[in-house]
């Protein structure tokens, strides 16, 4: 009986090890897939003419999005942020509505990065553009990508700082600008979701 009960155990254990093996590479992938976005270092400033925001953004880009990219499929990301004024007898009122949008594309043809920074969305004849950089490596272009540095998003005037104000921060992969097949295929895939958003009281800083 034991030389017939041996093997059946081998078995057994065996193909426990391959069950759980495939549930460690599971959890894997979802724990990829679940890594979120994050803003830190948020803070706006104030000078005589305008408000300025900084902050730090921390999000990577999943492999199909890199494959889209170097196939050329430009991505658009879009930054938001809004100041609105708290009011307790009505629907808060937004008084500011700031926008950036941030087109990465790979050019074959000299194997580098190109960044298109512009105030409005982004389109191939460049019209509007407020910066224009190209970089080695796509690492590079992910890191000037995260890094916001006093970003006008109103003038002084247009807010009176005795007053509650909120901070409505956002930045997203833009997956309307896609083409519309990359479109459906992203639609629900957590590969291609790439956004976060903070809302705070607004504190502004004046700038020394």
């Amino acid at each position: 009986m034991t030389d017939s009960f041996t093997p059946c155990c081998k078995s057994s254990l065996l193909k426990t090890a391959l069950h759980l093996l495939v549930w460690l590479l599971l959890a894997c992938t979802v724990a990829h897939a679940q890594v979120q976005t994050e803003v830190s270092q948020l803070r706006v400033e104030r000078t005589d003419e305008e408000l300025q925001l900084s902050a730090q953004l921390q999000f990577e880009i999943s492999t199909a999005v890199e494959e889209a990219l170097v196939k050329g499929i430009p991505m658009v990301f879009v930054i938001s942020a809004d100041v609105v004024k708290e009011r307790w007898y009505w629907y808060d009122k937004k008084l500011v509505a700031a926008e950036r949008f941030m087109r990465l594309a790979y050019q074959p043809l000299t194997r580098r990065w190109r960044l298109n920074v512009s105030s409005g969305p982004v389109v191939n004849n460049g019209v509007g553009l407020a910066l224009n950089q190209s970089f080695d490596t796509l690492a590079q272009a992910l890191s000037a990508m995260k890094r916001i540095a006093k970003w006008k998003i109103a003038d002084t005037s247009d807010i009176d700082l005795s007053g509650k104000y909120k901070l409505d921060f956002r930045f997203k992969l833009d997956l309307s600008q896609l083409p519309r097949p990359f479109q459906i295929g992203a639609l629900g895939q957590s590969d291609w979701d790439v956004s976060a958003s903070v809302l705070m009281p607004l504190a502004v800083e004046s700038v020394k």
